[in-house]
């Protein structure tokens, strides 16, 4: 897949979940046995290009996500390389049995892609807002969790997942106008995260939309003559265990993430800290375990104090209470 900067900008530009779309047209031309299965989403993924140029490979269920996901799994089955995808708490928690037994049991390599999680579909309320979906797959065995920062990571764990042996679940955060975190020339591998800064007293680890915000937060205490390292945990299962591992010479660990802090990247982190002896104390950002009102995506993150300033605020004073 050709891959420029001017590309890059255009994926940011639309946002992660409009690109799918375009990254579908062009993974296509690499596998031909590529087939999309959606749920009435071709408009909201960006995908009516490719249903109209590729009505063989395109497949509309409706409103049926169970089916999607047993009609996946048989096509996977004939060695199809099948990408399924609708809005997150439908992709995952609607047909979260499916998943567990044809994808997890059964072991079939479907890339699950769940458009617009976390908060951006505030307005719409926790109907359509997901802050459980990485929390309930996590604990299905064999199910690969990748949460991109960046328009352009999304491209690079689609092309992944889909060479892929496992099944994968892609989780999709923020909105159009989504902020470039990697460069054209950044190399993605599932399970190996990515240190986007170093420091010496706090290590951060972040996933998803709140990659951009940490190196936010990291500039900011720098500021503060706190030196902070900025870990892309880009993939929460497997995680890199090593990456915590290396941490442990920090003076705090700090996880952030778009998604409740309960079941999500702070807790995979923290479950593999306590294996550790001596591990540095662990501060988690996130949704704190609460369904709040709606509201825009910005209202939200606020409420939740998930804004580069509300954060550097709560890690100082965590900082200056110890």
């Amino acid at each position: 897949m050709k891959i420029d900067e001017r590309s890059i900008k255009i994926w940011s530009t639309i946002g992660q979940r409009a690109t799918v779309g375009m990254a579908a047209l062009e993974l296509v031309k690499e596998i031909d046995e590529l087939i999309i299965v959606t749920c009435d989403v071709s408009t909201s993924a960006g995908l009516d290009r490719f249903r109209k140029t590729y009505p063989n490979k395109f497949i509309d269920v409706g409103i049926a996500e169970q089916n999607m996901i047993g009609i996946a799994a048989g096509l996977a089955s004939e060695n199809f390389k099948v990408l399924t995808t609708t809005f997150a708490p439908f992709q995952t928690m609607r047909c979260l049995e499916q998943i567990k037994v044809n994808l997890g049991y059964m072991k079939q390599n479907v890339c699950m892609v769940g458009i617009a999680s976390g908060l951006s579909l505030g307005a719409l309320g926790y109907t359509h807002c997901c802050i459980e979906d990485i929390g309930v797959l996590r604990s299905i065995p064999g199910i690969t969790i990748i949460s991109p920062s960046d328009a352009f990571e999304t491209v690079k764990a689609m092309e992944a997942s889909l060479k892929s042996i496992n099944p994968t679940y892609i989780r999709l955060t923020g909105t159009s106008n989504n902020p470039i975190v990697n460069k054209a020339d950044y190399k993605f591998e599932i399970g190996k995260s990515i240190k986007l800064k170093d420091g010496d007293d706090i290590t951060i680890f972040s996933c998803g939309s709140m990659v951009y915000e940490s190196l936010e937060v990291a500039k900011r205490l720098e500021q503060e003559k706190i030196s902070t390292s900025v870990i892309n945990m880009h993939t929460i299962k497997p995680i890199d265990k090593q990456a915590i591992i290396n941490a442990q010479k920090s003076k705090m660990i700090v996880t952030i993430e778009e998604h409740n802090i309960i079941g999500g990247l702070g807790s995979a982190v923290a479950e593999v800290k306590s294996t550790i002896k001596n591990y540095p104390k662990q501060i988690f950002f996130g949704v704190d375990d609460k369904y709040s009102k709606g509201g825009s995506y910005s209202f939200l993150k606020e409420n939740y104090r998930l804004s580069a300033d509300m954060i550097v605020k709560d890690i100082l004073n965590q900082l200056n209470h110890e």
